[in-house]
């Protein structure tokens, strides 16, 4: 979050934890000299809604809060743009910015407008955009208003997590930092990342036959997801057809308590997004990035590493909390694969792909057949997780505190999982074999 609009996200959630809100937000827009129709819509999109400026902004905001409800659109320009970072060529630094060539100028009046329709709210126009035009919206106001009720509320933190609040923060420091904020309780994704490295697994072992056959991980990033539909649709078919870990936490974290609401917690926007697509929608109650996590620890004046450790039985393995960095899908599946199948572990050749030009080349490849494995992951962002836009700490940094949290795992491979398999048993899967019958893993899958 840029840091003008940092304080300012700090001045709201104070206020919402005062209750003094409204109060809050009608001295704001009373401030004189102030540009009252871009600061409402910065209020707005820190507040997770959509209300223009008007006479009636600070009682429509407050209705919004009250009543809201999911909506799709999460990337939004907040006023008016005339183009003059543009090229000689006559390219913006947000259109440089846009994997799917969703932003347009408009030739009447100069300005940069979005496509609706070409957008995937992937967020990288957010960082791109020099002059703070474009933002993505904060849900945590109309989710905090969960922390009132007896609705449990859990955070399930991306394998990324590691590093982000200091160095020396333990995970289990990080859970105690999160019930101060209100939630009942913080589980790990890389465990439900586990689950899907057995699922990829088996999948490979059925998929690929022979050294010329292909599997492409649909795990983890969306706008890796999103350019293998939308622009290498051809190669839908090599997809494994896997949610991402973020979806299975929240598929089976409430089928284990259907009263439950959660919260996933990590560095990227487009999984604002990805939370609200039809075919998975519900899974996922909200989505906070790190950044905000980090403003709203400063305007609760929560400080993790001076808190005492909130433990828990460590369930998750070193390969699911590999997931946080480039190449971590491939090693994960791939120590299931020669654990489970180790002849057809001869056979696993793997490539990754990071940054959005990298997967664009990759992709091309396989569309072209010029591949040379058989295995292949993307991440959007250059690292991976690790070195994604609302991360707080360098991706190198990043990397190197994940790998050491991740080699100090007490589980090493998924498979090894006693904790896993209990869970397993609970949503009626009880062995490997089980991943084979569509029936018994559809809380992992999607269609593409």
């Amino acid at each position: 979050m840029k840091a003008k609009y940092n304080e300012l996200f700090m001045t709201i959630v104070k206020a919402y934890y005062e209750n003094n809100l409204e109060e809050t937000i009608k001295n704001l827009i009373n401030t004189p000299e102030v540009d009252r129709e871009r600061l409402c819509a910065v209020i707005s999109s820190l507040c997770g809604v959509e209300v223009y400026y008007s006479e009636n902004f600070l009682e429509d905001i407050i209705k919004a809060i009250e009543s809201y409800k999911t909506r799709h659109k999460i990337v939004n320009k907040i006023a008016h743009c005339n183009a003059d970072c543009a090229s000689e060529k006559g390219e913006t630094l947000c259109q440089k910015s846009c994997p799917f060539n969703a932003i347009f100028i408009n030739k009447e009046d100069g300005s940069s407008y979005i496509d609706e329709d070409r957008c995937t709210d992937c967020g990288f126009c957010v960082e791109g955009c020099p002059k703070d035009n474009i933002l993505d919206v904060v849900e945590f106001v109309p989710m905090a208003g969960m922390f009132k009720s007896e609705t449990p509320v859990i955070a399930a933190v991306a394998p990324a997590i590691m590093g982000q609040f200091g160095e020396k923060v333990t995970i289990n420091q990080l859970r105690a930092a999160f019930k101060k904020i209100g939630y009942t309780d913080m589980v790990e994704v890389a465990f439900f990342a586990d689950m899907l490295t057995l699922k990829e697994a088996v999948e490979f072992d059925h998929h690929v036959k022979s050294k010329e056959d292909l599997m492409i991980t649909s795990c983890c990033c969306p706008m890796w997801v999103a350019m293998v539909k939308r622009v290498y649709h051809e190669l839908v078919n090599h997809v494994s057809p896997s949610v991402s870990p973020m979806i299975a936490a929240g598929r089976i974290l409430k089928k284990l308590n259907p009263e439950c609401k959660v919260v996933f917690v990590g560095p990227c926007v487009a999984k604002k997004a990805e939370a609200k697509e039809k075919d998975i929608l519900g899974a996922i109650d909200y989505v906070l990035t790190f950044e905000e996590l980090k403003t709203i620890f400063d305007a609760l004046d929560i400080h993790p590493e001076e808190l005492e450790e909130d433990y828990s039985v460590e369930y998750a393995s070193r390969g699911g909390r590999l997931y946080a960095r480039t190449g971590g899908v491939s090693i994960a599946v791939g120590e299931a694969i020669e654990k489970l199948f180790p002849e057809k572990f001869k056979f696993l050749r793997t490539d990754q792909a990071d940054g959005v030009k990298s997967c664009k080349e990759m992709l091309e490849k396989a569309r072209k057949g010029d591949l040379t494995v058989n295995f292949i992951e993307g991440m959007g962002c250059v690292g991976g997780c690790v070195g994604g836009p609302k991360a707080i700490i360098p991706r190198e940094e990043g990397k190197e505190i994940v790998n050491k949290f991740a080699e100090n795992s007490k589980i090493k491979v998924a498979i090894d999982s006693s904790c896993m398999k209990e869970i397993l048993n609970r949503i009626d899967i009880n062995s490997i074999d089980d991943f084979k019958h569509p029936e018994r893993i559809e809380i992992f899958e999607r269609e593409f």
